[in-house]
């Protein structure tokens, strides 16, 4: 993906077949949808691609255990397919993760894999293992670290784990292969219209400070909890409400589980589901839900978010995590598709809905990462079909994704570079390849492939979406931010005064990160 080359091709007054608002799952979904069908799109990101919920999530491919206990059948089934879809698509991201669910009460033990056959029996014949009963000895085997006392044994089952942004950056690769137009720090600040139909946008280049007038009939937004501020630059009577729900995660070390197996805790002191999932050789604890009034695009943890996590996860494991064992803190915001602001975010459904305005906007409410295909392929099916225009098939379900790789070694760094990983380590000399920190894997060859290949303007970029250095080590990932910063500067062509600029940014930043 080049910036510069993809900015040109707005200046020659193109009128586009789609025009997409926000890059993350959804808007990148829809840009793959539509250009795989053969129409041309672009797509406009106000920041950077999944800087936000879609790069902060648990990093589960999943049904949605929980569901099932509110009767939601239909979304798991839908989300169950796509988990099989996206793991053929993306071997080289989305792998297998077995869950141990400890009880320590043998009706539990029962009433829990009775829940999670059914489970089994809603995917069908998919890629995945059975669920099964386990005893106290093979519990203790899959998780060292679970809690012994008074164990009765558990429940174990499969689910599908993924990197989120780097299959977001994939994504936007795929789609540009298929000629889609992805430009990112471009906000769009209102829409065009003629005798109240949307023809367009007016976008602001924020790189440039430039503004462009781009010319569509068909507009997706899918700025997911943002989704709102753009659905009032069409009209000030909204009917559907977007209920933000914060999600808070904790990452700590791998001993923390101690083993591949990660474990989820079926109901805390709140309701909700708890996971603790091995993930790059850490464990990520999750979440929350905390309703949000006033979304940002750092969302901030609060300190009884993080001690409510360490609170639930302590109950399950022997060594107990600590403030002082958290390497990083995040936190994703849920855009939640609900019918009025009284409803409780536990109340409002996971499944996505597609708005139509009288003026034509497209609008993509709800949904999550496991169906993003989906939620693409009814936003454009509904656009087709409402705005009667030439009927393209979909073609994502069977579109392996860009650096397709099957069999990968998931103990190498790299393998998230799938087919491309050569590529990108033949970049520079050798010692390039060298990492530039002792916790994590991040070398000057893969700064550069990101700027060159991937669009990354920012040090953020680089560290927190091309890399996942801030989400595994924050306090590790400031103290490599000035080498960062010196590389991104001789591939840019940048100065000292960049490099400062870009620190000061990246170090108000991390402090999000930070416990």
């Amino acid at each position: 993906m080049n910036r510069s080359s993809n900015i040109k091709l707005l200046n020659n007054n193109k009128k586009f077949d789609f025009i997409v608002i926000g890059g993350g799952a959804s808007g990148l979904g829809c840009a793959l949808d539509v250009s795989s069908r053969g129409y041309s799109v672009v797509l406009l990101e106000k920041f950077d691609f999944c800087k936000g919920t879609s790069s902060r999530s648990t990093k589960l491919i999943h049904g949605g255990v929980r569901y099932l206990e509110k009767g939601q059948i239909s979304l798991v089934y839908e989300a169950l397919k796509e988990r099989d879809i996206l793991i053929k698509n993306a071997p080289h991201l989305v792998k297998q993760v077995g869950f141990l669910i400890p009880v320590y009460n043998y009706f539990l033990k029962f009433y829990y894999f009775f829940g999670l056959k059914i489970y089994d029996f809603i995917s069908g014949n998919l890629s995945f293992e059975k669920s099964r009963t386990v005893n106290r000895e093979s519990a203790i085997k899959l998780v060292p670290n679970v809690e012994k006392q008074k164990l009765k044994g558990g429940v174990v089952y499969f689910d599908g784990q993924f990197d989120d942004s780097r299959l977001g950056i994939d994504i936007a690769l795929t789609s540009e292969i298929n000629n889609a137009v992805l430009i990112n720090y471009m906000s769009v600040e209102s829409l065009i219209k003629e005798n109240g139909k949307i023809k367009g946008v007016i976008a602001h280049d924020s790189v440039n400070n430039s503004n462009f007038s781009i010319n569509s009939d068909n507009v997706i937004n899918a700025t997911g909890v943002f989704s709102r501020s753009i659905m009032e630059l069409d009209s000030n009577k909204l009917k559907t409400v977007i209920r933000p729900s914060q999600g808070v995660h904790l990452v700590v070390d791998k001993c923390f589980l101690n083993g591949n197996f990660g474990i989820l805790v079926p109901k805390t002191s709140d309701g909700r589901v708890l996971f603790a999932v091995p993930w790059q050789d850490h464990v990520i604890i999750g979440t929350t839900d905390t309703v949000v009034d006033n979304p940002s695009f750092n969302p901030e943890s609060t300190k009884e978010e993080i001690d409510f996590i360490l609170k639930n996860a302590s109950k399950y494991m022997t060594i107990k995590p600590k403030r002082e064992d958290i390497t990083s803190v995040f936190a994703g915001l849920r855009p939640l598709a609900a019918t009025s602001n009284k409803q409780s975010t536990k109340e409002v459904s996971r499944s996505h809905k597609i708005d139509i305005s009288p003026s034509g906007l497209i609008s993509v409410l709800g949904g999550k990462w496991t169906t993003y295909r989906k939620i693409a392929e009814d936003a454009l099916n509904t656009a087709i079909s409402i705005k009667k225009l030439k009927k393209k098939k979909c073609r994502t379900e069977r579109k392996k994704l860009y650096g397709f790789k099957k069999n990968v070694d998931w103990s190498d760094p790299m393998h998230v570079y799938g087919s491309l990983k050569k590529k990108v380590k033949s970049l520079g000399s050798t010692s390039d390849n060298k990492s530039l920190s002792k916790k994590f894997y991040i070398s000057n060859n893969i700064i550069e492939w990101s700027i060159i290949h991937e669009m990354a303007l920012s040090v953020e970029d680089v560290l927190a979406r091309r890399t996942r250095c801030i989400f595994l080590d924050s306090k590790e990932s400031k103290r490599i931010a000035p080498l960062v910063a010196k590389k991104m500067a001789d591939v840019l062509g940048e100065d000292q005064e960049w490099i400062d600029a870009e620190l000061k940014k990246f170090n108000k930043l991390i402090k999000n990160y930070i416990v």
